[in-house]
């Protein structure tokens, strides 16, 4: 819509209508989500019967908060466990792609980025069947010819780790592209000119240029990780993360205490939405006034 032309008061209220329509479909489920965490009820689903905290602390026998209870706990502390390694390897490999990409010249660079990128439009479902399956036959394949048995290979955190960075790191490498491209080159000349050193370099002046961007990437990638389904369902093993465990009490008929998760991860979120919001903000302000 292009505010300085003329428009009819219809097309204003269909625009307006629109927009309504649009955040009613984004967050009335969310907040139906966030008010039957509170249902006095055993089904995390309407009629409404009353206001409680128990599917929060509750401590059983008929209803047990998420705080007691040791399964879904036990899958909040993998999700964090392999979302803390993912973001760690994804923003480190990411940040040397973004700077192989962005400022070196070597052959085959198109077709190597085109393979970087790829991962984006494969489904997440594709990827964890590949890797289940290559990393099932290596494991084969070495215990047969060399009697060797790597547990590393079998379906656990260590393939679902690397399941999850074999794409989130592509997110991770284009966020810090996109900054890098602004990057003044001039600034790296002069401090090459005045005796610096490569990694001096990069160590001082590159990298606290790329600080926002390596902050918001890594905010991206913990955020994929934890919430990761698809590809995570085939690689775990007995640690199922909490996406995994949420779905398996869904399908077996669960209590709203996944409401209760729901609306804890809603708020965690949003929460470091809004703070690394106000960290960029901030940041912006005090490169402007310098």
């Amino acid at each position: 819509m292009i505010r300085t032309l003329p428009s009819t008061k219809l097309y204003k209220y269909g625009y307006n209508a629109f927009i309504l329509l649009y955040f009613v479909l984004l967050f009335s489920p969310l907040i139906v989500i966030m008010v039957l965490a509170f249902n006095n009820s055993n089904f995390p689903s309407l009629p409404w019967n009353g206001f409680t905290l128990d599917w929060f602390f509750g401590e059983g026998p008929d209803k047990i908060g998420i705080f007691n209870d040791a399964r879904n706990m036990k899958g909040l502390r993998v999700s964090l466990y392999v979302a803390i390694w993912v973001t760690s390897i994804s923003t480190i490999i990411g940040t040397c792609a973004a700077f192989l990409f962005e400022q070196e010249e070597f052959r085959f660079k198109k077709f190597f980025y085109f393979l970087m990128i790829a991962p984006l439009v494969v489904p997440g479902v594709i990827i964890g069947i590949a890797l289940l399956s290559f990393a099932t036959s290596l494991g084969t394949f070495l215990e047969l010819s060399l009697g060797l048995d790597v547990r590393a290979l079998s379906p656990g955190l260590f393939l679902v780790v690397c399941g999850q960075c074999s794409f989130i790191t592509t997110f991770v490498t284009l966020v810090i592209i996109a900054r890098l491209k602004k990057f003044d080159r001039s600034l790296e000349e002069a401090a090459f000119n005045l005796g610096a050193k490569r990694y001096e370099v990069i160590w001082y002046i590159t990298l606290p240029f790329l600080r926002p961007s390596i902050i918001g990437a890594a905010a991206v990638a913990f955020l994929l990780s934890f919430e990761n389904f698809n590809t995570t369902m085939f690689l775990v093993g007995s640690n199922a993360t909490l996406p995994i465990t949420l779905f398996t009490q869904i399908k077996d008929g669960s209590t709203p205490v996944v409401n209760a998760i729901s609306l804890l991860l809603i708020t965690c979120v949003s929460l470091f939405a809004v703070l690394n919001f106000y960290i960029q903000r901030r940041n912006a302000a005090k490169a402007s006034k310098s």
